[in-house]
């Protein structure tokens, strides 16, 4: 950015609200070239989603439509730029179903238009005064019926219930049709949706994502700030409900982001990037929980200016699909080259003035530039960790899951592995995709195909004493015959014909960043061997690895200049390797996972290793696990650490 930095105001970033705003004009202006001639679809390059290339330019006009309301909203209506005039165009054609081009409608079968059409509907509400009380009666009409055709639609039984709250909440403020009986149905659906402290599930099964930051959890506190619906359509006690979950949620979602503003690289969507920070800007806005706004714009422009240093604009101010540059195994059926623009959701603080304490306060430190720490999140099933002198958060999961517990299926990348961090990313393309390595504990057959978890249930995650994290999940694995499909999917694993394999029991002990990793296999089987796999570290550049099989050691690791991933033999492993794949990260040309396994499968012994992730190797003593067997029970595990103290716990069968 061209603005100076202010390391007194902004002692972590630097970033200042001129930043934001020289943001958004930058992402505005480089969009001139891809108007339509009447402005009504902003037709950005690259392939076409699903829904094909008139949906894509809509969607391109909706989602950049956000940033353009956020920022003249937040300037009072001052709009130098004439944004406003170039959507206001854009509205008057694409809502006049004569115009060559007249935007597809929502309840024409394109089921995108319901998405656009809530963003459409927002960005309306917060520059009601400056766009909609100034256009001509037939454009409002026009408008109006176009939004209007959400009425009566099926939704998915998602995030999705918020588009139509959005766009039928608008209408019923400047007098258009509505129905009270969807809203209070999308509303009934979101509340089955809650789970508890704050978090919610995007749909069946175990879809927790930051879909619960960027939808769920936006909207509804900003449709009570924004839309006059308190004591109406949201009764207060529903409204106390909502911002408790925010403010908790909002904890949760602070202590995900790394030391260098990138957030969790986990579940699907990741295209839209600074969406990320969508959740902390509405607890800015409507005052809610107990940060304070300096530590909510430190996270919220340390994710940004993550991206913005990182190259997710292009040299001409577009944003591609990707996660830092351009890359496009990110792309999913519903990607199309205006989808990355969600990322303006993350820009939502531009509605607050100038002299907002979000804006004028100074940065507090994040939790992980504040010291280490470890927490369960108890509702995804994660084990969170951090050290201060690492900077990388990271979360093992033994809840989170694109399938319930019991169903068959292959891995999803970004929901089934063990492990996630602000550092790493599973190969979403590549060989591991249908094979897993990284992150996962696998049994190899006679091939060497490495079985799939989905389906898995959870035992337990909570926290012990002195601050020990204990985790473990738990069900049969498959062997699964991917066959590819004709496209990108949703973020499901692959599917393909599976043949049923045993039961493994998977769990995690962390202590001070240090991670012992167990699995145990139950039931006959005839898999030849077990296999652990650590961190998948991606570099732009080889890595340098080694790996060691000896009777006192055997370790696998690779590295670059900051960062590490390592296993290390703590029983019963005597195998190591490190698998290298090229182009299957956006994180880098070359990923790297080092890899423990055993020479045989042991039916219902307990093996372990160190898994870990940090600046450097930790070549500290390995810690000494034993094993109690119980009748009926299970295996009571002691972890000896090597400064002397000891966690005992249950593995249940």
């Amino acid at each position: 950015m061209t603005s100076p930095s202010d390391l007194t105001r902004s002692p972590y970033t630097g970033w200042t609200r001129n930043h934001w705003e020289l943001l958004a004009e930058r992402m505005l202006d480089a969009l001139e070239p891809y108007r339509s001639p009447t402005g009504a679809r902003v037709d950005l390059p690259g392939p076409a989603s699903g829904s094909g290339p008139v949906s894509d330019g809509l969607e391109g006009f909706a989602r950049t439509f956000l940033i353009a309301g956020f920022l003249v909203a937040g300037r009072g209506g001052h709009d130098p730029q004439h944004y406003l005039e170039r959507y206001a165009g854009g509205l008057a054609a694409g809502t006049d179903p004569r115009s060559p081009e007249a935007w597809p409608r929502p309840d024409d079968g394109l089921h995108q238009a319901k998405v656009e059409a809530a963003s459409i509907a927002l960005s309306l509400q917060v520059t009601r005064p400056w766009l909609w009380d100034r256009l001509d009666a037939r454009v409002r009409e026009q408008t109006v019926d176009w939004l209007s055709a959400v009425l009566g639609q099926w939704y998915p039984q998602n995030n999705w219930a918020w588009f139509r709250i959005v766009a039928e909440s608008f209408l019923r403020e400047v007098g258009g049709p509505w129905s009270a009986t969807e809203i209070e149905e999308s509303l009934a659906l979101h509340a089955s949706l809650r789970r508890p402290n704050g978090w919610l599930a995007d749909g069946h099964g175990r879809l927790f994502d930051h879909y619960n930051g960027w939808a769920l959890h936006l909207y509804p506190m900003l449709w009570t700030h924004l839309f006059d619906v308190t004591g109406t359509l949201c009764p207060q006690p529903l409204r106390d409900q909502w911002a408790a979950d925010l403010a908790r949620y909002t904890d949760d979602a602070l202590h995900l982001i790394g030391a260098d503003g990138s957030p969790l690289l986990q579940g699907r969507s990741l295209t839209y990037r600074f969406a990320a920070a969508a959740p902390l800007w509405v607890s800015a806005i409507t005052g809610t929980g107990q940060h304070p706004p300096g530590r909510l714009r430190r996270a919220a422009s340390g994710i940004v200016s993550h991206f913005m240093e990182h190259g997710a604009l292009e040299p001409d101010g577009l944003l591609s699909l990707g996660w830092h540059g351009p890359w496009p195994g990110m792309r999913q059926s519903y990607s199309g080259p205006g989808s990355p623009y969600w990322a303006a959701k993350g820009m939502l603080g531009l509605l607050l003035p100038s002299g907002h304490p979000a804006w004028t306060d100074v940065e507090q430190p994040l939790p992980v530039e504040a010291g280490d720490f470890a927490r369960v999140i108890e509702t995804p099933g994660w084990l969170v960790s951090a050290r201060q002198t690492d900077g990388v958060v990271t979360v093992l999961n033994h809840g989170t899951d694109i399938s319930r517990p019991g169903e068959d299926g292959g891995d999803a990348p970004l929901y089934t592995r063990l492990g996630y961090s602000t550092g790493t990313l599973p190969s979403v393309t590549g060989p591991s995709v249908a094979d897993p390595v990284d992150n996962a504990v696998v049994l190899l057959d006679a091939d060497g195909r490495a079985s799939h978890r989905s389906g898995f249930r959870t035992l337990f995650t909570r926290e012990l004493a002195d601050g020990v994290l204990v985790g473990a999940s738990q069900g049969p694995v498959r062997w699964v015959d991917a066959v590819a499909g004709p496209g990108p999917n949703h973020g499901a694993g692959p599917d393909g014909p599976a043949t049923s394999g045993p039961v493994l029991t998977v769990a995690s002990v962390v202590r001070g960043g240090v991670e012992v990793r167990l699995a145990r296999v139950d039931g006959p089987t005839s898999a030849v061997a077990l296999r652990i796999g650590g961190w998948p570290l991606a570099s732009s550049t080889p890595l340098r690895s080694d790996s060691e099989t000896s009777e006192r050691t055997v370790s696998a690791e690779t590295a670059r200049d900051d960062l590490c991933s390592f296993v290390h033999r703590v029983r019963g492993l005597t195998d190591a390797g490190v698998t290298i794949e090229r182009g299957t990260s956006p994180l880098g040309e070359y990923t790297g996972v080092p890899w423990l396994a055993t020479q045989t499968v042991s039916v219902g012994d307990v093996v372990a290793a160190v898994v870990g992730l940090a600046r450097k190797v930790d070549h500290s003593p390995a810690p000494l696990v034993t094993v109690e067997k119980t009748a009926g029970r299970g295996d009571l595990i002691t972890v000896s650490w090597h400064e002397g103290d000891a966690t005992t716990f249950m593995l249940p069968v």
